[in-house]
């Protein structure tokens, strides 16, 4: 009851300026994180051949991909370390830490020697940028989602912690605007072969060391205080252990929704271009429109959640897309022009937001503030990296088998697993352990 009424309260309340800023600020790594994850994937092409010998193209893409990939298998791990820090010293060491790491590892590809220059020595400095990129990316989440929903009021953290997603999705589009400048307008691609690859990662660089600067005079949270001040230190391993219901729940929960988010980002480009057969133009400019439409759902939808529940919008995002995910993929890829196309996309995203836009606060309000930066950070990675990181190998795969419908059905399969845990968890602005935390805290 007292905290319904908080609710209501709060419902009536002004939005906070200084309190909006402090959240967009400390969601300013994902905005950093997913320009770095797109602006490696573009530019691959043009700098495999200066890491990598030999003639063969494919060979080259096929190195870069691999050390990609264990860049992407090394969230977990971060997921832990970052998770344990923030716990054990407080969410603002642990942001600045992390967006720290991105700026070194952006710098270290920016700045390495080629293979002519230095021989194997080149690939092996781009393995470890990646590795700690790999590292602050898995920390990054679980840091800001924590961050975000503890310094939220109870009555509008939905709508403060939907900012999570507004950054990272903007570090999408700020990646796919520097490669429209350097491929249309900047370079030729010789250039970029030669040297112009290394602007993109400066560019990461400088929006990381922003992102530190920035992040230097964040607020800690309460919820942190309160717990540090009782000597009530947790994360790690540890969380697993005790909170095996959380962990699993939080996996169970993210597995169909960042399946889905790959499908409509990360994917969705090859899929307009291969499948739909749209030229490279239309192809950037659907995927742009459709990430800016994503973009503006976002804090929308998590307002929304702060009047009738997360659950709710979490059982539309599981019903309607096990329902919807095999006709809607289906009529994309027949899909007879971009307006059709970006529509047909934006529905998809009317369907997604309802996930991506409260996911974060969901996973914060299911654990106590001792453990809560692991138990956000360390099962979401395991889970994006099962899940979220194999969607377009996955998609593909059954594209050159000859059956990419296949794939629908597989992402259908994996959105319902998630529905089922939709159906038994309960609706976490209800029984947030983040309002526990504060009723305790203010007795």
């Amino acid at each position: 009851m007292a905290i319904a009424a908080e609710q209501a309260r709060g419902a009536r309340e002004k939005i906070d300026p200084a309190r909006l800023k402090a959240i967009v600020v400390g969601s300013l790594g994902n905005l950093v994180e997913y320009y770095d994850f797109y602006v490696y994937a573009a530019f691959s092409l043009y700098f495999a051949q200066s890491f990598f010998p030999g003639e063969d193209p494919v060979a080259q893409m096929l190195s870069t991909a691999g050390i990609f990939a264990l860049g992407f298998f090394m969230r977990p791990v971060g997921g832990w370390l970052f998770g344990k820090i923030g716990d054990t010293y407080g969410r603002r060491q642990s942001l600045m830490l992390s967006v720290f790491l991105m700026c070194f590892g952006s710098l270290l590809i920016a700045c390495a020697p080629t293979y002519p220059t230095i021989g194997v020595g080149a690939p092996i400095l781009l393995l470890v940028a990646r590795i700690l990129q790999g590292l602050s990316l898995g920390g990054e989440y679980g840091s800001s989602a924590t961050y975000l929903s503890e310094m939220a009021t109870s009555a509008r953290r939905g709508f403060y912690s939907s900012f999570l997603y507004v950054t990272l999705i903007g570090g999408q589009l700020t990646a796919l605007a520097v490669l429209l400048m350097l491929q249309n307008i900047l370079l030729t691609p010789a250039q970029l072969s030669a040297w112009g690859w290394r602007i993109p990662f400066f560019i990461g660089a400088g929006l990381a060391l922003f992102a530190l600067v920035m992040r230097r005079d964040l607020k800690e949270t309460e919820a942190f205080e309160a717990a540090h001040a009782k000597k009530k230190h947790g994360g790690g391993l540890q969380v697993v252990v005790n909170y095996p219901r959380e962990v699993l729940t939080v996996i169970g929960l993210t597995m169909g929704g960042t399946l889905a988010f790959y499908v409509y980002t990360i994917y969705m480009q090859k899929f307009l271009k291969l499948s739909v057969g749209l030229s490279y133009v239309e192809t950037t400019w659907v995927s742009a429109g459709s990430l800016v439409f994503a973009m503006l759902l976002q804090p929308v939808y998590g307002a929304l959640s702060d009047r009738i529940g997360r659950r709710k919008l979490l059982l539309a995002f599981g019903v309607l897309g096990t329902l919807g995910t095999v006709p809607l993929l289906t009529a994309i890829q027949h899909a007879k022009g971009p307006w059709e196309a970006f529509a047909l996309i934006a529905l998809g995203w009317c369907i997604v937001s309802a996930y991506t836009s409260i996911n974060a606060v969901v996973k914060a309000e299911l654990f106590p503030a001792a453990v809560r930066a692991t138990g956000v950070g360390l099962p979401y990675a395991l889970a994006v990296s099962v899940f979220g990181g194999s969607a377009e190998y996955i998609a593909l795969w059954f594209k050159r088998q000859g059956h990419e419908s296949w794939f629908y059905y597989y992402a259908t399969a994996v959105i319902f697993c998630s529905l089922l845990v939709y159906c038994l968890m309960p609706d976490t602005r209800e029984t947030s352990q983040i309002d526990r935390d504060e009723a305790v805290s203010a007795r």
